[in-house]
């Protein structure tokens, strides 16, 4: 690593840059940008091909995606969440007018604790929003369970579980629905983007509604639509980026593979879990550290030798400053430690083992030395 050298928490996987510019060059003779045009229609076959997905739909971002499924599907009342989640989880919920219930997550691998669910089931319950955590996947089969038993909608969060799969299903044919981001940040991004994969083709008919204005022809606009479309520029990144996708994948696994090499064993952190049957994306990093004073030490130290780690995720989306009042994050207290403690370390495609070495060198003298 060399002096003041920054290595990040992640960098945007990116094609070689002669196949993305053969890929829009016929752009500049159609002239045709977005509202789904050629490369959002073969994007979306070839994602919902990939994923084995029943239906999919492309939205220009993730949390466009979300929001806009939750209104299709016409929720109402509470959704059961959980507060360990990026706020568009949170944000969806609240800006369809809906209330959010937060579940406790497990100690264990900080997705939802489906053994908290049913305890938060009132007659005013319309779904449960889970979130795949780091890559870690929900407790599938109880949450399906519990959401027939009260007739639920389930709807995942699947922002950090594009590709993966549980005893070679694919998340993305989980629950009701399935949101995916394609944020420049993620293993697999159209720059930005999502989309939303579904099991029932009524719901593909609102979203696409809900996306585009509510237009369905030229002359008839028959509901309140917002404007989520994908772009064409998107749809060939996304397009070229699909055919580096097990490659990176495998980058991104040997450095994970280093990093559980060098820290195994080192006093003050855990390493993540690795759940049975899942096979990952390796999207993220997360060690969890023994005390909140460790964490932030850490946090630190790795900044002054120009290492960018993130807490993430913290604060918990209950304790928001824009939630204040409104809901209590010591009702989730298992969250509410993790966040405290819980840092990604830096991991994408492009990370050496030299560098990961470095990152774990400065991490384990800083743990030893206080450094």
């Amino acid at each position: 690593m060399e002096p003041n050298q920054e290595i990040r928490v992640t960098r945007s996987s990116m094609p070689p840059w002669e196949e993305y510019l053969q890929e829009i060059r016929p752009l500049w003779e159609s002239r045709w940008l977005t509202n789904m045009g050629e490369y959002h229609e073969r994007l979306e076959r070839q994602l919902e091909e990939y994923l084995h997905a029943p239906h999919l739909s492309l939205f220009s971002n993730g949390h466009m995606a979300l929001e806009l499924t939750l209104q299709a599907m016409g929720l109402t009342g509470e959704v059961i969440t959980t507060p360990f989640t990026f706020a568009s989880t949170t944000h969806a919920i609240v800006r369809n007018g809906l209330e959010p219930v937060f579940c406790d997550i497990k100690d264990s691998d900080y997705t939802m604790d489906a053994a908290r669910i049913e305890e938060l089931v009132t007659e005013k319950t319309s779904a449960i929003l889970p979130v795949h955590v780091y890559g870690n996947l929900c407790e599938i089969e109880k949450i399906e369970q519990i959401a027939r038993k009260y007739r639920l909608k389930v709807i995942y969060d699947a922002a950090h579980a594009f590709g993966e799969t549980k005893d070679g299903v694919n998340c993305a044919c989980f629950g009701d629905a399935s949101m995916f981001s394609f944020h420049a940040t993620k293993v697999f991004h159209t720059i930005e983007g999502g989309a939303v994969a579904y099991r029932e083709e009524t719901l593909g008919k609102e979203l696409y509604k809900l996306k585009n204005f509510g237009i369905l022809s030229e002359t008839i606009v028959d509901g309140v639509g917002s404007n989520a479309k994908m772009n064409e520029f998107q749809a060939a990144m996304g397009l070229c980026n699909l055919r580096h996708f097990e490659e990176e994948t495998k980058k991104r696994k040997q450095a994970a593979l280093r990093y559980r090499e060098v820290l195994s064993g080192t006093k003050g952190i855990r390493l993540p879990l690795k759940q049975k049957g899942v096979t990952y994306n390796y999207g993220y990093f997360p060690v969890l550290f023994a005390t909140e004073l460790q964490r932030d030490s850490a946090y630190e130290g790795l900044k002054r030798h120009h290492i960018f780690a993130r807490k993430y995720f913290y604060p918990i989306t209950s304790a928001f400053h824009c939630y204040r009042g409104k809901f209590d994050p010591e009702r989730t207290p298992v969250a509410l430690d993790i966040s405290r403690r819980i840092l990604t370390l830096p991991l994408y495609a492009g990370l050496s083992q030299g560098e990961v070495d470095a990152v774990c060198r400065i991490l384990i003298e800083i743990l030893s030395h206080g450094l």
